[in-house]
Order: structure tokens, then C-alpha cells, then sequence
């Protein structure tokens, strides 16, 4: 039963991964060219198959560990008849390298099965041009097959090591009291990638924050704190198995006690039921809270520096979704940027005008490099007197046409100097900083004079009351204005709103491509490891019947102690994501950009509560198969 679950992981986890490169391959080498939508649609592939490999290795490692640590007596009885504990490392890797090669072999044929249906879905969404099908290369499933081998040979390769250090007449003791399980090595390795975690996020927050807002950075980092736990786990469980386990113990006569109790005493079996849960649950609430919390402090951050009363748009049937310096030059702008609107809008009571247009310049850094960037022509005066922005030196006022106004992250820090620059005509002038910004997400932009913009075109007119005139009377000039124009009039909040979800479905859809696979993976992956873990024990289940327990008292225990170990799992999967979250709103404290408190409870709720309605049935279906047989008989083995 130990190998066939083993078998069972690395099967799945080696079709994961077959997929998500199936998927890659198709998207790279698709012959309707790059383009951004297929830029995208790769970049969320490789981030789908890095998560979907992190998670399948870590299960089964997690799975064959303890496989191998089923099999003590067996090992043991090997020891007593001679064998060495080179052989049985040998035995073991031996067992490892078939299991390994034909579940490998079984997971390229799921892969290449389920991988139409995968790209149909990208396609039905969206994210994927139609017509976009499989590709028939074989380096997907030649890469997969070697990644699940690997996994397998590394995931056994330390329970090998500890299974040839095994003493014959240790190994065939039958208690299920864990010992050593905490080794120097594994204390060493799981403090270790703690610290690399906590190294990892001091660095960047002194050096970087803007980087740990980044998709790669938020993706990647928590899998670091994943392994750490997963090696810690041993040490982390009982602590918490004592806490949880309180209630149930207070509320039952035995069964809690006995529930919380088996629970600590077998921590290898611990570890593994909670391994799937623990990074199911830190990977759903690291990306989807990262998620929320970019969007919720963009959101925040553009509410706090947009001083708009009103903002004119396009005249489209939705306002648009651009936000301040991500426009793309060249659009087209009806109503906005006709000649004479400015002029019209300015002449209205009580009304601070500043239109805005896109553009395109590259600044030209120390070493000759151009790097492009996208920036805003600007009125100065009316610009300074409508937006809040994060001015940290200088004045936006002092704007000229040999000047720029460009966040910290340029280097220039000091108003005056100079700043080479290459405008979208291809002309090369040197400007004068007028202004320097704080970084915030990234959306400040550059802001320059339409001196410096040729071809440029407003796309935006924010429009403030001045103090002590009458908005109602401005809104209704601005609609009857924007109206001749062929202009869209919406109100600060309004426009906001409207701007404010432009990428939520493209996110979302981001985290399912991400996760789905992976969560559901985790989640067969757990009544995998239950079915093992619960035939492992058919004696001691047996001699609790002998003892006067009923068929139902049994299956209670054991289901009982599979949502105990389900919920450390959950607390460890939420200590890791709420490390990642809080390392972001560190980030965005030191950027100046508000800090907003998010909270991915639905997710991570959603996700365990299906680990425990999956463990519950799991660990009760198992528990019943393992009492098929008689007490008397299942005892005596």
C-alpha cells in the first residue's frame, strides 16, 4: 500500500507538470507571433508549471519519506538477515528508481491526455487566441518524465540514508511513538531556509521593496518558507496538535484525548497528512492575498493622489480603464483631445483644468543605455493645482520645457540635475529635474511639458472646483461642454470605480491557471496519503476493538485525528502566507504607498474547508476498509 501511494503521487505530479509544459511549448512556439496577449499567456505558464513542480516535489517527498518509514519492519528483517545497510540504502533507491520511472512513464500519458482540455479552457476564457491547440513536441513529456524521476530519487534518497542507519532489533519494535525524527540535518536545513526567507525579505525591503510587490517575487518567495515548514513540521505539530486538541479532549471521555495523543506520538504521519494541506493553503492565500493587496493599494493609491472633482474621458460607452501613466500614444481620443475643449472648459466658473496626454521617452543612464518608459504631458500650474502628487524635492509648479518631473527610482534624486533623454521622435535633449516623486507602485510615471511630446494627444482632462464655487452648477457646464465635444463627463468616484478593477478578471484568471491544477492535485494527494497512513495502522485499530471500541468509535478516532492534523496543516499554510503578505505591507509603508489590510479569508477558507470535507469521508472510507478483517486476526500481524 506504501508504494502504491507513492506511485499514485508521483503519477499525478509528473501529469501536473506534463500539462503546464505541453501548455508552455504550444504557447512559445505558436506562429501567430509574440504579442502581449501570448507574452502573458507564457508568462503565467512558466509561473503554472514552477508552482506545479514546487508543489507535486514536495508532496511526494513528503509521500515517499513515509513510504519508507512504513516499512521499518520490513527493513528490519533485512538487517536480522544479513544485510548490510548499503544494501538496504541500494533496496530502497533500487524500489524508488522503478517506482519512480514507470509512475513517471503513467503521469506523461495522463499529461498528454489531459492537456487538450487544459488548453481548451485557456482558449474559453480568454487567454489563449483561438485556434490555439496542443503542441505534439516530446520535450514536455521527456522533461516531465526526468522531473518526476529526479523527484522520486530525491524525495526517497535522505529516508534511504535513515533506513540503513536502522538497528535490526530497533527496527522491528511496533509502537508508533516517533523517535529522531528531528535530526541534525533537518534542524540545520529547516532553519536554514528560514533564515534564507528572513534574509531574503530584509534585503529587498532595504534595498528593493518595489520588488516584492512583483508576481515572480510573490509566487516564488513563499515556497521558500513552504519547505522550511515542511522540514520544521515534526517540531512545529506538537505544539499545536496540544492546542487544538484541547476542546475535543475537554468534550469527549477518551476519544479526544486519544485523538490528540496519536496524533503527536506519530509525527511522521502528521507531517505527511498535513504537507498537501500546509502548501495548498500557503500558496492560496500567498497569491491570492498578494493579489488583493496590489490591487487594494493601487486602488488607494490613486484614490489618494486624484484631486478631481470630475474627469473627462473619451466619449466611449464605458469610461476608460487607462490609469495615470500607462496610456499608450497613439489611441484614439475622440471628444478629449479635439481642438478647443480646453479652451471651453476653462472659461467655465469655479473650473481648474488640467489635461494630460500620453507619450513616450527613454532616459539615458550612465552607462549609454535607453530605457523606455512611458510619461504625461502636463500644464504645471494647472497639473499642481488638481493632482496630489507624492512630491518628496522640487515643485511640480516649476515644470518648464527643459525640465521633467520622474519618480526616486530613476536615480535623480536632486532638483537641477541633469537627466539625457531620448523623446519619441527620436530627438535627444537634456532636462533639468523639476520635481521628484516617491516611487508608490510604479504609477507615477514621468511627467513633461507637450514641448517634449511631439505627436502627443490629451486623453484625460481632470477638472477641480475652486474653493467657494458652485459644483452643481460647474457639472452641469462640464456635461453641456463635453456633450458638443463628444467627451464623457464622470465624477472622482465614478471614474475611480471604473478604474480601478481594469485587470481583476485577468488576475483571477492568472491564480486559477496558477492553482487549479495544483490545488487539485494537493487535494488527491491528501486522500492518497489518509489511505496510506490509515492501512498502516490496521494492529493498532484492531486492538482498540479488542479493547471494547465499536466499529463507529474507531472510525470517529481515526477521522477525528485526520481534521486535527488538517488543521495544523491550515495554521502552518496561514503562518506562511501571512509572513508573505506582511513582508508586501512593509514594502508599501516604506514606498509611501498606503498599506491596506487584506485578508484572503475567503480563499483560504474555501480551500480548507475542502481539504476537510476531502479528509473526512478519506480518513472514515479508509478506516472502514482497514476494519474489514476481524480483530483477532488483523492483531496478530
Amino acid at each position: 500500500m506504501s508504494l502504491l501511494g507513492a506511485f499514485t503521487a508521483l503519477a499525478l505530479g509528473v501529469a501536473m507538470t506534463a500539462v503546464m509544459l505541453l501548455g508552455l511549448a504550444t504557447a512559445v512556439s505558436w506562429p501567430g507571433g509574440g504579442g502581449e496577449a501570448m507574452v502573458s499567456l507564457v508568462a503565467a505558464l512558466g509561473t503554472a508549471g514552477g508552482v506545479s513542480a514546487f508543489v507535486s516535489a514536495f508532496v511526494v517527498a513528503s509521500t515517499f519519506a513515509y513510504a519508507v518509514a512504513q516499512r521499518r519492519r520490513e527493513l528490519g528483517l533485512l538487517r536480522l538477515a544479513g544485510a548490510t545497510r548499503a544494501q538496504v540504502r541500494l533496496a530502497v533507491l533500487a524500489e524508488a528508481l522503478v517506482v519512480g520511472a514507470v509512475a513517471s512513464a503513467a503521469g506523461c500519458v495522463l499529461g498528454r491526455l489531459g492537456a487538450p482540455a487544459a488548453v481548451r479552457w485557456l482558449t474559453e476564457v480568454g487567454m489563449a487566441p483561438p485556434g490555439f491547440t496542443v503542441d505534439q513536441r516530446t520535450w514536455p513529456l521527456a522533461a516531465a518524465f526526468l522531473t518526476g524521476l529526479l523527484v522520486a530519487l530525491g524525495g526517497v534518497l535522505v529516508a534511504a540514508r535513515r533506513a540503513g542507519r536502522l538497528g535490526p532489533l530497533d527496527a522491528l519494535r511496533s509502537a508508533d511513538l516517533d523517535t529522531g525524527v528531528m535530526t541534525t540535518g533537518r534542524w540545520i536545513w529547516g532553519l536554514g531556509l528560514l533564515a534564507v526567507a528572513a534574509g531574503l525579505i530584509g534585503s529587498a525591503l532595504l534595498t528593493d521593496p518595489v520588488g516584492l510587490l512583483h508576481r515572480k517575487t510573490y509566487t516564488v518567495r513563499p515556497m521558500v518558507l513552504v519547505s522550511a515548514c515542511g522540514l520544521l513540521a515534526p517540531a512545529l505539530a506538537r505544539p499545536l496538535l496540544r492546542l487544538l486538541g484541547r476542546l475535543p479532549a475537554r468534550l469527549s471521555r477518551w476519544s479526544g484525548r486519544l485523538m490528540r495523543e496519536n496524533a503527536a506520538a506519530a509525527v511522521r504521519r502528521t507531517g505527511a497528512i498535513a504537507a498537501p494541506v500546509l502548501v495548498s493553503v500557503a500558496l492560496t492565500g500567498s497569491l491570492a492575498g498578494a493579489v488583493d493587496t496590489v490591487s487594494a493599494s493601487r486602488t488607494a493609491e490613486a484614490r489618494a493622489r486624484t484631486g478631481a472633482d470630475f474627469v473627462l474621458t473619451p466619449g466611449t460607452d464605458t469610461p476608460s480603464t487607462d490609469t495615470p501613466g500607462t496610456d499608450t500614444p497613439g489611441t484614439d481620443t475622440p471628444g478629449v483631445g479635439r481642438p478647443g475643449l480646453v479652451e471651453s472648459l476653462r472659461t467655465l466658473p469655479g473650473a481648474v483644468v488640467s489635461p494630460t496626454g500620453p507619450t513616450r521617452l527613454a532616459l539615458v543612464e550612465p552607462d549609454g543605455n535607453a530605457v523606455r518608459s512611458e510619461a504625461r504631458t502636463a500644464d504645471p500650474a494647472a497639473l499642481a493645482g488638481v493632482a496630489r502628487l507624492p512630491v518628496v524635492a522640487g515643485s511640480v509648479a516649476a515644470l518648464t520645457d527643459d525640465g521633467i518631473v520622474l519618480p526616486l527610482e530613476w536615480g535623480h534624486r536632486a532638483v537641477g540635475d541633469p537627466v539625457p533623454v531620448v523623446l519619441a521622435d527620436g530627438r535627444r535633449v537634456t532636462l533639468r529635474v523639476a520635481a521628484v516623486l516617491r516611487d508608490g507602485l510604479g504609477d507615477n510615471g514621468l511627467y513633461v511639458t507637450a514641448a517634449n511630446a511631439p505627436g502627443s494627444r490629451t486623453d484625460r482632462i481632470d477638472v477641480r472646483s475652486a474653493p467657494g464655487s458652485d459644483r452643481v452648477s460647474l457639472e452641469a457646464g462640464l456635461r453641456a461642454t463635453a456633450a458638443r465635444f463628444g467627451a464623457r463627463v464622470d465624477t472622482r468616484e465614478r471614474w475611480l470605480a471604473a478604474t480601478a478593477p481594469a485587470n481583476g478578471r485577468t488576475a483571477r484568471l492568472r491564480i486559477v491557471l496558477v492553482l487549479g491544477l495544483a490545488l487539485t492535485y494537493t487535494g488527491i494527494a491528501l486522500v492518497n496519503i489518509l489511505a496510506m497512513a490509515t492501512a498502516d495502522r490496521r494492529r493498532e485499530l484492531a486492538l482498540l476493538r479488542l479493547t471494547g471500541a465499536t466499529r463507529t468509535q474507531v472510525v470517529g478516532l481515526v477521522t477525528g485525528e485526520s481534521l486535527l492534523v488538517v488543521a495544523v496543516g491550515a495554521l502552518l499554510g496561514c503562518a506562511v502566507a501571512a509572513v508573505q503578505l506582511g513582508a508586501m505591507n512593509a514594502a508599501l509603508a516604506l514606498l509611501g504607498s498606503p498599506p491596506p489590510l487584506v485578508l484572503p479569508w475567503r480563499p483560504v477558507g474555501a480551500v480548507t474547508a475542502a481539504c476537510l470535507l476531502l479528509a473526512a469521508p478519506g480518513a472514515a472510507l479508509a478506516a472502514l476498509r482497514t476494519l474489514r478483517p476481524r480483530p483477532v486476526d488483523a492483531a496478530r500481524g
